[in-house]
């Protein structure tokens, strides 16, 4: 199935998957909520977010939609707005996600923008997908004159904090789920992050800060667009809009 790549227009909120649209482990704060951390509507929770910081601050996020052909076959694929996204990628400033402040390799460097979370649906080319919303992020960011973009990874040994109760009081807050939200599913593994070029610049045994300085990111981001050519043939994944373009 061929995807593309573009920036997430809020009218499309219904269209991402089931849990990024209720996932609101970056987004709230746990410490503002009761006992049981429970929300009674956490998609409102999520689309008002995304309202909030494409408002004050533009973009936040890169969606993969299967491409519709065109009568013209000379025309450039365009998304099908009707269908289900295919992944997706959410980033902000540090400043609008209320979790980055509670992780012990904080803060986040203030010249960055926090990459929160990547999620790609079954069946798809997972890596090859993944890898291409990174690049679209940084293709955005670099647009916009964004210095690195940051990200808390999880490592192999953050298993180790299944039960919260055992858990150090330091990273209790960091592991205190929200509904289904958790960090082994809402926190993106360190050694993806580390595959595509993110550095360790805060280490922790769990979850250490890694940065893509984005000067480095143009020259990671055109090496990962030829693999994706490269890989054209099998998978049928079209680029990102312009990502390709020189800057």
């Amino acid at each position: 199935m061929s995807a593309q790549i573009s920036p997430l227009q809020l009218q499309g909120f219904e269209q991402l998957p089931k849990h990024a649209r209720r996932c609101v482990f970056w987004e709230v704060d746990p410490a503002t909520l009761p006992d049981d951390h429970h929300l009674a509507d956490p998609e409102f929770e999520k689309e008002a977010w995304l309202s909030m910081v494409m408002l004050e601050w533009g973009s936040c996020g890169q969606v993969a939609q299967p491409v519709r052909s065109g009568e013209d076959p000379l025309s450039p694929p365009m998304p099908d707005d009707e269908a289900p996204c295919l992944g997706y990628a959410f980033y902000a400033p540090p400043r609008a996600v209320p979790r980055a402040g509670l992780f012990p390799s904080g803060p986040v460097s203030a010249d960055a923008v926090l990459l929160t979370s990547i999620g790609v649906e079954a069946g798809t080319e997972g890596e090859t997908l993944t890898r291409g919303l990174v690049a679209a992020v940084v293709a955005d960011l670099v647009r916009r004159g964004v210095r690195a973009l940051e990200a808390f990874g999880r490592t192999p040994e953050a298993a180790e904090l299944a039960d919260p109760r055992a858990v150090d009081p330091e990273l209790r807050p960091v592991v205190r789920a929200l509904g289904d939200c958790s960090t082994d599913q809402c926190v993106v593994e360190a050694d993806f992050l580390t595959d595509v070029g993110f550095v360790v610049v805060s280490p922790h045994r769990y979850f250490p800060r890694l940065r893509l300085e984005l000067e480095q990111g143009l020259g990671w981001k055109a090496g990962v667009e030829a693999a994706l050519e490269r890989l054209l043939e099998n998978a049928q994944l079209a680029q990102p809009v312009g990502a390709g373009a020189a800057r």
